[in-house]
């Protein structure tokens, strides 16, 4: 059945294989009475979750897990078959354990709060109630399909709230047998959905649920955003990035282009926390290139065979046009490709790590998120200079700075306006956690997904107030009493 078939069918999407480049599989779009229905039964079940406890909780997400990971073979390959990665659909997987124990853990100290205290007004208790949010939206997109579906699921379900998850039509097919695990758990089975659909399906989310997070491009996230301001729900989105990586005078040139091409280039470039522009001190410049361009040509695409190289494909074949459309916009305007910068067709599309010099800020390539395997690279004479550079931009996602003196790396790192910089390395936020972080500019929105907040924001704080002294009476009101 065609998505050009009558409305009284079901609509159904084609969905594209990133390896070859034909749609060889098809998913049903949830609308917005189907999502109304599924919504409604969460809501049913959601309050027996909360009241079980985060003890209780734990218990049941660790019994899935035992479940997912006694057997991850169909998961693995429908992943691997949604991004033509098996090592990064691997390290999705594997990353699940360390979610449920992880937001648990944090969960069990929020929870752990609710005890009295003294307030500062004397005579007066205080005592914090936390009511969970019943249920929790979670639009993800297609870079971590897993991952992104489940972040920020996850922490909402340790809460106490029930989840319905939409992930990107571009990459679907893992949702099946992830479901699959998710209903073998009976209690988890009714706090815990997943649909497939388009946008379509993300209004009707958005026209039902209580919470919104959402994880994809600038423009969405600002059509998202105004949806849920119109429906009076809160949003939390984690938008683009145009991660900047300085390095420092006092870097090895050497070790700083193994970070750099690494953080640049792994998931293919496709991440939100991707280096996508980066400023070497003037001196250490021309060695600094030799260095990446000699490591970036021992590059391999995992073509043709999935299980080597490091390069998987470009999953969306319309990120593909706009690499190309950057690439072409920095050379008409005077950059030079120093390797790689052309997209291989071969069924699907790869480009090899692309190192760029001679750019500028007046270049796509140095102001609009790229999300490929794409390196320029800039000179820089003064620290100034180089902090001026890195704040010159709409985004504010992430950053790196790589240097051998600590102190003058936290000096430049204090001075970036983005949520997380990660020192003498790139893309740390992918492996850790449990450090709090906003976006800035217009890389996100809302309390950070990571940290004590990653639990908090879907939770209502209900404050009990106790008088300890006897209550005032009336004539505490009277006007003989006052004083100045």
């Amino acid at each position: 059945m065609s998505s050009t078939q009558n409305s009284d069918a079901q609509r159904q999407l084609p969905v594209r294989n990133p390896r070859t480049g034909i749609a060889d599989h098809t998913i049903d779009v949830c609308n917005d009475a189907e999502m109304a229905g599924i919504v409604s039964t969460l809501r049913n079940h959601q309050p027996e979750w909360a009241a079980a406890g985060i003890a209780h909780r734990r218990k049941v997400l660790r019994s899935w897990i035992e479940h997912l990971y006694a057997d991850k073979t169909l998961l693995l390959e429908a992943l691997a078959a949604d991004t033509g990665r098996r090592l990064l659909a691997t390290t999705e997987i594997n990353a699940l354990q360390a979610l449920v124990e992880g937001w648990c853990y944090l969960g069990e100290q929020v929870f752990e709060e609710s005890v009295e205290r003294p307030s500062a007004t004397p005579g007066i208790g205080i005592k914090s109630h936390y009511i969970p949010n019943q249920v929790v939206g979670v639009i993800s997109p297609w870079n971590f399909p897993l991952l992104l579906s489940t972040i920020d699921s996850i922490a909402a379900l340790a809460a106490g709230c029930a989840v319905v998850i939409k992930p990107s039509e571009v990459t679907p097919r893992f949702v099946e047998p992830l479901a699959a695990s998710i209903n073998a758990i009976p209690e988890l089975r009714d706090v815990m959905k997943l649909v497939t659909g388009d946008g379509e399906t993300g209004q009707a989310m958005i026209n039902h649920v209580d919470t919104i997070c959402f994880t994809g491009s600038v423009a969405t996230g600002q059509r998202v955003a105004k949806a849920c301001a119109a429906n009076f729900i809160p949003a939390y989105l984690e938008l683009g990035g145009k991660d900047p990586a300085v390095v420092l005078p006092s870097a090895d040139p050497g070790h700083a282009a193994t970070i750099v091409l690494r953080a640049s280039v792994q998931a293919t470039g496709q991440a939100c926390q991707s280096l996508e522009r980066v400023y070497v001190h003037a001196p250490l410049f021309d060695q600094f290139i030799n260095e990446l361009v000699a490591r970036a040509e021992n590059a391999q695409l995992n073509y043709p065979d999935i299980n080597k190289g490091q390069l998987g494909p470009l999953i969306f074949d319309k990120q593909a046009e706009i690499i190309a459309d950057h690439l072409s916009d920095a050379v008409a305007k005077g950059a030079t490709i120093l390797c790689g910068g052309t997209i291989e067709n071969h069924g699907g599309l790869w480009l090899r790590p692309t190192v760029v010099t001679n750019v500028t800020h007046d270049m796509k390539l140095m102001t609009e998120e790229t999300f490929g395997p794409v390196i320029p690279v800039m000179p820089y004479e003064t620290l100034d200079e180089a902090i001026a550079l890195a704040n010159d931009s709409d985004f504010g996602l992430s950053a790196s700075v790589i240097g051998e003196d600590l102190e003058e790396a936290e000096f430049v790192a204090r001075r970036i306006d983005v949520g997380a910089i990660s020192i003498n390395d790139g893309g740390l936020t992918t492996e850790v956690f449990d450090a709090g972080k906003n976006a800035f500019k217009l890389s996100g929105l809302g309390e950070s997904r990571m940290g004590r907040s990653g639990i908090t924001r879907f939770l209502r704080q209900k404050a009990l107030l106790f008088r300890k002294d006897p209550a005032k009476g009336l004539d505490s009101l009277d006007e003989s009493q006052a004083e100045i």
